[in-house]
């Protein structure tokens, strides 16, 4: 048993030795071609105070609505161009023809219509600029509702007319 216990040790520690990988060092003055290429930052032109919104549960056959804030954290106008949902239950709504300057705030209102009962998850792209996009989701349970009125309580008669 101490043979096999010492054995695998040292094929362990052997195999973890081998498997470090050594690499000189690198400074700027390292020929590399990553050091040509220019440095790309995401774009953060259409700021959103929040990319997902969830409703919770809501009853089924009742719209629900929520408002996206958009702020223009660029250093040049913003425009929406289009606002597309991923299916027809969820309706976006935004200023069309608007141009946002840097700094300048606008809403998009997203409108979801509980058709059946069930959790759901909605996607929302956002095109602006031209070709750039960002995705804003919602979500929620839909509950079922009854199909009819709650039956009338025959105890309140009772209580009406004893007075």
């Amino acid at each position: 048993m101490k043979l096999l216990f010492t054995s695998c040790l040292i094929l362990f520690t052997t195999i973890g030795i081998d498997a470090q990988d050594v690499r000189p060092a690198v400074n700027e003055n390292t020929p590399s071609p990553l050091n040509n290429l220019p440095l790309v930052l995401a774009d953060e032109t259409l700021g959103l105070k929040e990319t997902i919104y969830d409703f919770g549960k809501i009853p089924q056959g009742k719209p629900v609505v929520h408002l996206f804030e958009v702020v223009n954290k660029g250093q040049d106008s913003l425009k929406i161009s289009n606002v597309q949902a991923s299916c027809g239950c969820t309706t976006p709504e935004w200023e069309r023809d608007k141009v946002q300057a840097p700094g300048q705030s606008t809403k998009i209102t997203v409108g979801y219509n509980a058709a059946s009962e069930g959790s759901f998850t909605k996607f929302i792209t956002v095109t602006y600029n031209g070709t750039q996009s960002k995705q804003i989701t919602i979500k929620g349970e839909v509950w079922k509702t009854p199909l009819s009125s709650a039956p009338e309580n025959a105890g309140l008669k009772t209580l009406k007319e004893d007075k």
